[in-house]
């Protein structure tokens, strides 16, 4: 699957993640036999993975072609974007390049790891660009251009290639009023539309929102308009990496002499980072510990905090069960919920809100004004880039099939032929020759699961396993078998956990003794030796008779003590 080659002068584009789904972006392009990635992002587990902590792409292709690899750019230091580079960068220890925040916010991640990595942060090469800079890798020349997002200091590609011109737009919104007052480049954009674009590779998240995505500002005169009416303490939870929006609520907490305490590691992680960087500027002595603010009138304290999503083991979720160690939620309170849940997150975010309801706090989420914007471009806005480009083929990147959907309907309508709209897949070969696109294969791609320590450990198998666990409980059946003559000394003794309660369901765990005692003296002596058949004959058997006789198939464990009786 990873053998097909590339034609001399065509270019090889291969979504290891980010297609089809948002988050785990990454994408491989490949010319001449170099290779470069763009992006190394991760993404959150779902209901479906159980015990999973990270979800991060598969680069099994990558390593087997290590020494074409000439680099990872970095588009932004959002988590799907960024947060798999401590993984990667452990199996493929190539040169990084981002800029300076972005490159900031990955060199924690690293640092964060590090006791668990292989290697230590000065054994990873870190390499700071601006929008301004030219790169060249191997036989590509990346071009750079400001884009406005949900974090400061993100850029788009352009990529010169033997093949053509290549755009990746990164992720981006075009915000006239940006917090930080650089606007996005589209002058280099233009100039590059005059040139010819092969390829866009276009941010399609908001593919299906019609107009425009709201400038940043507006959610600052929403939390002036909140701050002034807050009589207490006041509490406001969003993205760690949402730098403006962290500006934003420091500007309105100076302006209503507040001062300010942060919970959640991210989020201090990340405010230390963007100070220290100069992207995020707090007053002296706005800044103080949780315990100081404890100390305060709940009318002079501002806490940032994270939990937008209602993850169990965030600050704001621990704080709307009343089980933080620092702070505990009090009638009162105004909690700013400053963020939109991911899909998939929402009935965790109105669990939380529902918590913060039932305590007395005033709660103001997104029914309460414009208290988020997001930071992907609506239609118009993908329009705009749409026309200044004038690519001839597209990708849409960075969004779930719906998305690549409404782009699709959405640049036909412009007058683009459907066929130039590329619909990848994870693990695409899409390979471009004379100003011509074709799939050419598939490369090794898919996820890996990180659990704890271990990456890639948790497979199919574990999965279903945890998942029958959750949902149909478990059954040990414990025994002792002699060793020499093959006979049953001791059992089967049942022991249920989240199956039945053993002292309701005596009979029926009984009734599955007796069933597993016929079935194993019916074997003969000699297979009663054998381990994997004793086995095999209590969970075909016990398996069978529990979904008989109560419909359920729990996770059955026999343990089986050898013995000699002499």
């Amino acid at each position: 699957m990873n053998m097909v080659r590339t034609r001399k002068n065509s270019l090889a584009l291969m979504p290891l993640g980010g297609i089809a789904e948002i988050g785990k972006n990454m994408l491989a392009m490949e010319c001449n036999n170099d290779i470069i990635v763009i992006d190394a992002g991760l993404k959150f587990p779902t209901e479906e993975l159980p015990g999973v902590d990270l979800v991060i792409p598969d680069i099994g292709y990558l390593k087997n072609n290590l020494q074409k690899i000439k680099g990872i750019i970095l588009t932004h230091g959002h988590e799907d974007h960024v947060g798999a580079l401590p993984f990667v960068l452990n199996e493929i220890n190539v040169p990084v390049y981002g800029t300076s925040l972005t490159v900031g916010i990955a060199g924690r991640k690293l640092l964060d790891r590090d006791s668990r990595s292989k290697g230590k942060i000065n054994d990873f090469s870190l390499n700071v660009i601006t929008p301004a800079d030219k790169l060249k890798l191997g036989c590509f020349k990346i071009n750079f251009f400001r884009v406005n997002h949900s974090i400061p200091d993100g850029v788009g590609l352009a990529i010169e290639t033997p093949a053509g011109l290549v755009v990746h737009s990164g992720d981006f919104k075009i915000d006239q009023t940006p917090i930080d007052g650089h606007v996005m480049e589209l002058g280099k954009l233009a100039q590059w539309g005059e040139r010819g674009v092969l390829l866009f590779i276009c941010d399609t998240t908001n593919a299906d929102r019609e107009g425009y995505t709201p400038s940043e500002k507006v959610v600052g005169e929403t939390l002036l308009h909140y701050f002034a009416q807050a009589k207490q303490r006041i509490i406001v939870t969003t993205f760690a990496s949402n730098v403006h929006r962290i500006q934003q609520i420091v500007n309105a907490a100076v302006l209503y002499n507040r001062k300010i305490a942060l919970a959640g590691r991210s989020m201090i992680n990340v405010v230390e980072v963007a100070t220290d960087l100069g992207y995020l500027h707090i007053p002296d002595h706005t800044l103080i510990e949780i315990n100081e603010a404890n100390k305060l009138p709940g009318e002079e304290v501002v806490i940032i905090t994270t939990g937008s999503q209602g993850e169990p083991m965030a600050a704001l979720t621990r704080m709307a069960q009343q089980s933080h160690r620092q702070v505990g939620i009090k009638p009162g309170d105004c909690v700013i919920i400053s963020a939109n849940p991911i899909p998939g997150n929402q009935k965790l975010v109105a669990r939380t809100i529902d918590n913060l309801f039932r305590i007395g706090a005033q709660v103001v989420y997104k029914i309460d004004g414009t208290v988020h914007v997001s930071g992907h471009a609506a239609q118009e806005e993908i329009k705009t880039l749409v026309n200044i480009l004038k690519p001839k083929y597209f990708m849409p990147f960075h969004g779930e099939y719906r998305h690549k959907m409404k782009f699709a309907q959405m640049v036909e309508g412009m007058g683009i032929p459907k066929n130039n709209v590329i619909f990848a897949e994870c693990g695409d070969r899409w390979e471009f020759n004379k100003q011509q696109v074709s799939l050419n294969g598939k490369v090794t791609a898919g996820d890996v699961m990180v659990d704890g320590l271990g990456v890639g450990d948790v497979g199919n198998i574990v999965l279903h396993d945890r998942q029958s666990l959750s949902t149909e409980g478990i059954i040990v059946v414990v025994m002792v078998i002699d060793k020499k003559y093959g006979t049953l000394l001791a059992g089967p003794d049942i022991i249920s956990r989240g199956f039945v309660y053993m002292r309701e369901s005596t009979e029926l765990l009984d009734e599955a003794k007796k069933h597993i005692t016929k079935e194993l003296n019916d074997l003969p002596a000699a297979r009663l030796k054998e381990w994997s058949t004793v086995k095999g004959t209590i969970i075909r058997s016990l398996s069978s008779f529990l979904y008989k006789h109560i419909g359920r198939r729990p996770v059955i464990l026999p343990v089986i003590t050898e013995c000699r009786k002499e």
